[in-house]
């Protein structure tokens, strides 16, 4: 078999993909349309199009808008003209007046209607993406989990949700309606006055687009820069008052405060150059928004002069133009944006396209019935090409037998119980339960069988009853309370004020080590698999603690094949079989009387730990590990 591969491919990261060019980045948005309009989901595409329907008719009725007040002027300035009262001509400005009012409004609320179409669909998008991002993670491989920081893959989840909810706001109801509209302005001026104001028009604009793009990039490494500084001020900041003692001890307080000034005065200098080039940016857009504006009138001037427009075209063209260039103000902080929603949203992709290192042969089956016979066959394993970890291990635990494993750190004794568990594929040889090859079973059914008291035990931080039941949901307040007495913290528990209730805290940090393990082992026994792996179960604990844990672990070992992997010798003395690693290979093997009879390494552990005990006048206290 071929060695395991490693699922962690090289992505770019977030500063690579964010220094790509804007039309690259916005590839990354075709992966979202299975999420917004998923195959056989008929509600989703309606409201999606009833949504993008009630935006472009929004748009035409806001441009449309103007037309009706420029028109009140122009019947205002007739009138004047012919000496005609308010009165007789009051209707007319009132119905051009009114008629943009109620024009403006519309646009708004069919503008607003979008959202209660498309919120649906924009929100079952980002849960949709959400918790296939999660339910992904679960299925990668633990090599994996070793390689990255769980909070910051919880970060890259939200911040790729985020994205999608920004995304759709300024991308599908900004921008694009603000590009619609320049269409739709350029071709009713072309229509109605001339198509000279439509090139202005749309000449400014897209100059204004192109140069707010090209500044944005610009200023975007003064910004990254600044960033930088200011995590790198904050991070000196909180690593001097975070070790406020060892100040203290050297008498370093102005040494201290010298390096947070050096980096203040960095960020200040980074701080300066981001706002003054975001200043040039500012200007420059008033520049071209001006120019604009100033030469539509001068031509609008120009034809009134001419007899061939009136003044309240002069006021259309004028509101159109200010309506169009408003949602461009932002389109610097937009641009900005987007390119950085576009990041967060690839790099959540990228999470999608990783793939488990360790999946179900099409072949595999469910384990059934399993007696718990474990056989491991001339296995090698490595993390690592040029990094073995085991060598040629075999050993047979029989159904209802204790094989324990000790030796020296670093001997492999801990990667047994993880590749009986299938969080690896072994590099050669064979691991079989009740003679079938653990790859021909599928890992959930593999995983059901096998119950695991690790060294440390941590707890979701909700309630004992809850982390007792993980094992088993569906169990009764019965059952559950059965499990606990076996592990002998029922009587613990019932004294709580809240008893089965009690939030355990982060981690379990409210309970001492041994409660925790306590715990452990009643979610394991409720569990009831037909192989318990007890991974250094005790040895993070007190003596004292210890040997109360081990009448619990005794429990939950009866009737059930049981694989220990040791740290104190003390405790897998009445052992069925104790192997002994060192360097990834077995080097010895038998009862505890017979490996102290053979005098090998077994018996100069325990030589080792028994005069320890001596010395320090408490059993089991030494570590062979």
């Amino acid at each position: 078999m071929s060695p395991p591969r490693n699922s962690v491919a090289r992505h770019p990261d977030a500063t690579e993909i964010e220094e790509r060019g804007i039309l690259e980045q916005l590839s990354a948005l075709k992966g979202l349309i299975p999420y917004i309009l998923p195959p056989g989901d008929m509600g989703a595409k309606v409201r999606t199009v009833i949504a993008l329907t009630l935006v472009v008719i929004s748009q035409f009725i806001l441009v449309g808008a103007p037309f009706f007040l420029g028109r009140a002027q122009d019947v205002v300035g007739d009138a004047v003209g012919r000496g005609d009262t308010f009165a007789q001509v009051g209707l007319f400005i009132a119905a051009f007046v009114l008629g943009y009012g109620a024009l403006r409004l519309l646009s708004t609320l069919f503008s607003e209607a979008r959202e209660y179409v498309f919120a649906p669909v924009a929100q079952q998008a980002q849960r949709r993406i959400a918790l296939e991002t999660f339910a992904h993670l679960h299925r990668l491989s633990l090599r994996f989990h070793l390689a990255k920081r769980t909070g910051g893959l919880s970060r890259i989840i939200e911040r790729g949700v985020r994205a999608i909810d920004f995304l759709f706001r300024f991308l599908l109801f900004n921008i694009g309606p603000t590009l619609l509209q320049l269409v739709i302005a350029g071709t009713a001026f072309a229509v109605a006055y001339n198509v000279w104001f439509a090139l202005i028009a749309v000449a400014v604009v897209i100059t204004y687009v192109v140069f707010t793009v090209v500044t944005t990039e610009w200023r975007l490494k003064f910004r990254r820069e600044m960033n930088r500084r200011d995590t790198e001020s904050w991070a000196r900041a909180v690593d001097s008052l975070l070790n406020y003692e060892t100040v203290k001890y050297f008498d370093a307080e102005g040494r201290e405060v010298a390096r947070y000034d050096s980096a203040m005065a960095a960020y200040a200098q980074a701080a300066i150059r981001s706002r003054t080039s975001l200043a040039t940016v500012n200007i420059g857009q008033s520049l071209l928004m001006n120019v604009g504006i100033v030469a539509m009138m001068m031509l609008a001037a120009a034809y009134i002069l001419g007899g061939e427009m009136s003044t309240g075209d002069m006021l259309t063209i004028t509101l159109v133009m200010s309506q169009l260039y408003r949602p461009l103000n932002i389109l610097g902080f937009a641009y900005r944006e987007i390119k950085q929603a576009l990041t967060d949203l690839e790099r959540m992709f990228q999470l999608l396209e990783e793939q488990p290192e360790v999946v179900d042969a099409p072949h595999a089956e469910m384990a059934a019935n399993v007696t718990g016979r474990i056989e491991f066959d001339q296995v090698d394993f490595h993390y690592d090409p040029d990094r073995e970890i085991l060598r040629a291990i075999s050993f047979t635990a029989e159904p209802g037998q204790t094989v324990a494993v000790v030796g020296p750190t670093g001997a492999g004794k801990s990667t047994l119980s993880r590749i009986l568990y299938r969080f690896y594929d072994i590099a050669a040889g064979a691991v079989r339960i009740d003679g079938t090859d653990i790859r021909d079973m599928t890992q959930a059914s593999l995983r059901a069988a096998i119950g695991m008291v690790p060294q440390d035990t941590v707890l979701f931080n909700d309630t004992i009853g809850y982390n007792i039941a993980y094992a088993h949901p569906d169990a009764s307040q019965m059952q559950i309370e059965q499990a606990a007495r076996d592990a002998q913290i029922h009587d613990f528990i019932a004294d709580l004020p809240k008893g089965y209730d009690t939030l355990v805290g982060e981690r379990g940090l409210k309970l001492s080590g041994g409660e925790k393990q306590r715990v452990a082992i009643a979610r394991t026994l409720l569990k009831d698999p037909a192989i318990l792996i007890l991974d250094e179960a005790t040895s993070a604990l007190d003596s004292a603690t210890e040997l109360d844990i081990q009448s619990a672990l005794g429990v939950a070992s009866r009737g059930r094949t049981t694989l220990v992997v040791a740290h104190r010798l003390s405790t897998i003395q009445d052992a069925d079989l104790i192997l002994v690693m060192e360097a990834g290979r077995i080097v010895e093997r038998g009862t505890h009387a017979d490996l102290l009879e053979r005098g090998g390494l077994y018996a100069d552990l325990w030589l080792r730990q028994d005069t320890n005990d001596l010395d320090m006048e408490t059993p089991g206290t030494v570590v062979a590990d």
